[in-house]
């Protein structure tokens, strides 16, 4: 009874309960910054949308209040992800990550490697939302090193000196894709949008040691049968995407990719926009404050809010509460662009 009642509300713009996880490495800036009192004093990462066992987003405005992202996904199919999508589990995961410590140098695998091995895939990108003075990324090997230089450094036990070190400030979007090792650095605070997975194989945690003073566990051999050496060699050494928009206008493409599509919308005034049931769409409020309302129901975002729209939303409307105010649009791969009346 409770689901068919459900299925008979009208989606809405929707606020989502943050997931905290509490990691070694994490900080205190999702209170310190982004003004969430109810996170834990260190705290790693705030799973914005979720839709897994280990943590799964629960609606927190509206008549859906309390209901699963899970359960929606599941049961409202297309009317949530958009047209061609097929009803089960969220195909996205969005964080935020707040690296007080620099993160383990990790890889997660493509497609091929998690049938191999037993994972998911996974391929993510990266929105820097502030950084320390002097705060970096590691994505992707130096060029000009072969695949047993690469790996004689990571066995060996001195990765950075086959890795791409590359300094970040706020506004940096990196991108990347399954197979590539990386780390985020210490200082860094991040939203990271990624394929709905959890495999991660750790090639190095930089002789840190865990929770019973135990260093943590690596995964060199996984991480290796992962990794696209495509990323090393003379000729083929491929950097990450680095989009930097100082034009403050319009709306610019960050990542486009087969899993997820990600722009950076900069609101000099109130915008209405159509997903036009081709995807959902995912807002991130890096500046400022908005209001996202559709004719179903509105919800308030201050920075560092998320905001779900699903795809059955004929129009919704960013409505600019506080300048400068820029957002991320995150949306999943379709034939056309969501139209703007």
């Amino acid at each position: 009874m409770a689901r068919a009642q459900n299925e008979n509300i009208r989606l809405y713009p929707m606020l989502f309960k943050p997931v905290y996880k509490d990691i070694i490495w994490g900080g205190s800036r999702l209170r310190d910054c982004l003004g969430r009192a109810d996170a834990p004093e260190r705290c790693a990462e705030s799973w914005e949308i979720a839709d897994r066992p280990d943590g799964m987003s629960v609606v927190a405005n509206g008549p859906l209040s309390g209901q699963t992202l899970g359960a929606l996904a599941a049961a409202r199919g297309a009317d949530l992800l958009g047209i061609g999508a097929e009803a089960g589990p969220f195909p996205l995961l969005c964080k935020i990550i707040d690296a007080r410590e620099r993160l383990s140098l990790q890889v997660h695998p493509g497609e091929a490697a998690a049938r191999r091995l037993g994972g998911e895939p996974k391929t993510e990108m990266w929105v820097v939302l502030d950084a320390a003075p002097g705060s970096r990324i590691i994505a992707g090997f130096k060029p000009g090193l072969t695949r047993a230089m690469v790996e004689s450094a990571l066995r060996g036990g001195s990765p950075e000196d086959a890795l791409v070190s590359i300094p970040v400030r706020a506004g940096d979007a990196i991108f990347i894709p399954a197979g590539r090792a990386h780390s985020i650095g210490a200082g860094c605070l991040i939203f990271e949008v990624q394929q709905n997975s959890n495999t991660t194989y750790r090639v190095s945690d930089w002789n840190r040691f865990g929770p019973g003073g135990r260093p943590r566990e690596l995964h060199v051999e996984q991480a290796l049968a992962s990794m696209d050496w495509i990323d090393a060699g003379p000729a083929a050494a491929v950097l990450p995407r680095l989009a930097r928009d100082d034009a403050h206008a319009g709306t610019r493409e960050l990542v486009r990719s087969p899993f997820f599509n990600v722009e950076r919308l900069e609101l000099a005034a109130s915008a209405a926009f159509r997903p036009e049931r081709l995807s959902f769409h995912i807002l991130f409020v890096e500046q400022g404050r908005l209001e996202v309302a559709s004719d179903a129901g509105a919800a308030e975002a201050a920075r560092g809010t998320t905001v779900l729209v699903p795809a059955c939303t004929p129009e919704y409307t960013l409505l600019v509460k506080e300048k400068p105010c820029r957002a991320l649009r995150v949306t999943r791969p379709h034939a056309r662009r969501p139209a703007s009346p």
